[in-house]
């Protein structure tokens, strides 16, 4: 084995730096406009989403989280530098980054069955969705999703809200408490004893029989992907607020953590779209589960899995638990991510004790896989190789889950 793969079968934590970053996309047949179709659909949607969600209409509607300073964590994680945290752990709704492509990927499904059954004109008013006539449609369709727990409570969640009938296929890593909570809210959930990919297969599968499904496939899904790279308008704005105006000698440099690969693509692809070669994503995977990293390193994307090198994919981090990434991902980010990293569990619930000790943070250990990120490139020859002065670099770590996360003494 190669020695990047040899890190990564001994469980050795290790930063690979993708050579094959270019800057510019060019395999997902998608682009700006389509970000672009993506938020305006989603200012649509607010209203909508101000009438079923009080937690929404605090922020009339708009699905967005606080940029933080985290001064205390910061001189932890790499004294001197400049580290902000974009807060999606604490995302309405959902409670996790999946708020972003999940109720998108479901506002796309309902729109497009209340444009045939002539419910609502195209542009028109989509609170005509909380109708007793839209009920009537909706009632009659399953949305499923398979999941390990985040995807599974933004799907179930908004589906379950606007009258469908929402199925989650959860895997054996999802949390009780994300269960208890779908149940909680209206959601049909499977439990399955196998890994993630097992109960997309079963999710998937079970869907194609049924007329009236709609299976959002995390796999595979446009939607969901550009559900979350909307998220880059939102943080442009964030950072003008602060005067950060990012250039390739002032780059933000982001660190994402990484299941299947659909949050932290869709995220890498809008933030590319925007700010091109003044953003430098890096992927954040556990030792055990470290499937885009591995499907990257390879060029074999979903051909191969962390099974295949002796790897156990049981982690803490139940989000990021996936054994085979997403090959629609992994080929749309391929050059334009600029490189991966693999964390510890133990490391993760360091960090995440860390972020609530330090800053009052409720994040799952899932959601502090970037933290080492900015010691781990800003340490290695990264930033000499590609002509940037560290003290110019803006970091910001992308945290995913924790807002229903239950207390515990």
């Amino acid at each position: 084995m190669s020695f990047p793969i040899d890190n990564l079968a001994n469980r050795i934590p290790f930063l690979w730096i993708n050579p094959h970053y270019e800057g510019t996309q060019s395999s997902s047949g998608l682009g700006l406009q389509d970000m672009l179709d993506a938020e305006a659909r989603l200012a649509r949607f607010a209203p909508l989403l101000a009438e079923l969600f009080d937690e929404a209409a605090e922020r009339h509607g708009i699905i967005e989280s606080e940029l933080l300073e985290i001064p205390k964590l910061s001189q932890e994680l790499l004294p001197g530098a400049r580290i902000l945290l974009k807060g999606d752990h604490d995302l309405p709704v959902a409670g996790s980054v999946k708020a972003r492509g999940g109720i998108y990927n479901v506002l796309c499904f309902a729109e497009n069955l209340a444009l045939e059954n002539n419910i609502m004109p195209i542009g028109g008013n989509t609170r005509l969705l909380n109708t007793e006539k839209a009920r009537a449609l909706f009632k009659k369709y399953t949305v499923s999703v398979g999941s390990t727990g985040n995807l599974g409570l933004s799907i179930g969640t908004i589906a379950a809200a606007m009258g469908f009938k929402a199925r989650v296929h959860m895997s054996s890593d999802a949390k009780e408490w994300k269960k208890q909570l779908l149940r909680s809210r209206g959601a049909e959930v499977i439990e399955y004893d196998g890994d993630y990919s097992s109960a997309v297969k079963q999710g998937r599968e079970e869907s194609q029989l049924d007329p009236f499904a709609y299976f959002v496939d995390d796999e595979n899904s446009r939607e969901l992907f550009l559900g979350y790279s909307v998220a880059a308008f939102r943080l442009r704005a964030q950072l003008k607020l602060r005067g950060i105006q990012p250039d390739e000698r002032h780059p933000l440099f982001i660190y994402l953590p990484c299941g299947v690969g659909g949050a932290p693509g869709g995220l890498c692809f809008g933030l590319n779209a925007l700010f091109g070669k003044a953003v430098r994503c890096f992927f954040a995977e556990p030792l055990e589960a470290p499937c885009m990293t591995l499907g990257l390193i390879t060029g074999k994307h979903d051909a191969i899995s962390v099974y295949d090198i002796g790897l156990t994919n049981h982690t803490s981090a139940d989000g990021l638990a996936v054994g085979r990434p997403s090959a629609f991902v992994g080929r749309a980010i391929e050059n334009i991510v600029s490189g991966c990293f693999t964390v510890s569990d133990e490391s993760l619930a360091a960090f995440a004790r860390q972020a609530k000790t330090l800053e009052g943070l409720k994040i799952e250990p899932s959601a502090a896989a970037g933290f080492p990120g900015p010691a781990m490139v800003c340490e290695s020859d990264y930033c000499s190789n590609h002509g940037i002065a560290p003290e110019n670099v803006t970091h910001i770590l992308w945290t995913t889950g924790g807002r229903y996360l239950p207390d515990v003494p």
